[in-house]
């Protein structure tokens, strides 16, 4: 079985989150900042899939990246406007996983 690696963002609830729970109106358009972000990474190919958790825990997310590099990966999550405004953070892990497992992987 051909494996490839792929990288695993684990997007957490940054330091000045709840700064930011504190301005419904604001962290409303920095939702959908972050939303447009996550669509222009996918139409880019460079994500594979994403999404929330749902239990209001410090893991907020879950994203695979197909990049060329780590790094690759790190400057696309700090593309986000979310990760910019210190609301989220991403944590990363290469993960290999069987080769078309994932459409694009």
């Amino acid at each position: 079985m051909e494996m490839v690696t792929v990288y695993l963002g684990l997007l957490r609830r940054g330091p000045r989150a709840a700064e930011w729970d504190e301005r419904p109106h604001e962290l409303e358009q920095l939702q959908e900042a972050h939303l447009a972000n996550i669509r222009r990474m996918y139409e880019i190919g460079k994500l594979l899939i994403a999404g929330p958790c749902t239990d209001n825990g410090d893991l907020r997310g879950v994203y695979v990246f197909k990049t060329e590099s780590l790094a690759e990966a790190e400057a696309l999550a700090q593309s986000d406007p979310s990760v910019q405004a210190g609301r989220l953070w991403f944590e990363f892990h290469p993960w290999m996983i069987p080769s078309g497992v994932l459409a694009g992987a």
